[in-house]
């Protein structure tokens, strides 16, 4: 599979310190998180960089081959565990590393960016920021689980073995159940990472509170406030 490396760019304020890589959910696409920019209210003074990349439309198995945009194929859904297609899960890491690596030529240094995502987005965020060689600032999985943790234990990267993490999930997701968000919440929690675990009263979506405290988790990541 090959993917797409369409982005769409915007800037919480005036010339961004760092850099969040944001990656939509199944059948989403680059615009799907736009709107969280704003919502964020941030101040100018910590100024980030939102880079929301474009997957490709590819068959999903598990969605009786519907052709939609997504980092990699789901061959079956299931509350405690997916299938999932490791090839194209190995392929959309190397955008995202080509994404990081873009930046860098930018000028933002490695432990300046953020991986993040939702929902699939998550699922890929986990697998590309905890097996990136170098260090990251943090990752940011909403309504998210790690699709292939034989793939994190087997290339974890030293670098990010503490890196910080914000777990966000709704107690009454039935898109992806909670007790997906709770395997990788026990997966992370290995006595290094400071994970940022919080649970909201709502279904495959993000609610105001959750990005409050995601700002919240910004501001003490990356800005030290």
């Amino acid at each position: 599979m090959r993917v797409s490396t369409n982005t769409i760019e915007r800037q919480t304020g005036p010339e961004p310190s760092a850099t969040v890589i944001w990656l939509h959910g199944l059948g989403a696409d680059g615009n799907d998180f736009v709107p969280l920019v704003d919502e964020l209210q941030l101040p100018p003074g910590a100024a980030l960089r939102f880079v929301f990349p474009q997957a490709p439309s590819i068959p999903v198995t598990g969605n009786n081959g519907y052709v939609m945009p997504a980092w990699y194929d789901i061959y079956t859904f299931s509350a405690i565990g997916r299938r999932v297609d490791e090839t194209g899960i190995i392929n959309s890491r190397e955008t995202v590393r080509q994404l990081i690596a873009a930046e860098i030529a930018r000028g933002v240094a490695a432990e300046r960016i953020v991986v993040g995502g939702f929902s699939q987005g998550a699922a890929m965020a986990y697998v590309s920021g905890l097996t990136h060689p170098d260090r990251l600032a943090g990752i940011v999985a909403l309504s998210g689980y790690i699709p292939a943790p034989q793939l994190v234990a087997n290339e974890g990267s030293p670098a990010n073995a503490d890196v910080p993490l914000f777990i966000g999930h709704g107690g009454a997701d039935n898109v992806v159940p909670l007790a997906l968000g709770e395997q990788a919440r026990s997966l992370m929690d290995n006595g290094q990472r400071d994970v940022a675990w919080r649970v909201y009263p709502i279904a495959h979506t993000v609610s105001p509170e959750e990005i409050a405290d995601l700002r919240k988790w910004f501001m003490a990541v990356l800005f030290d406030r």
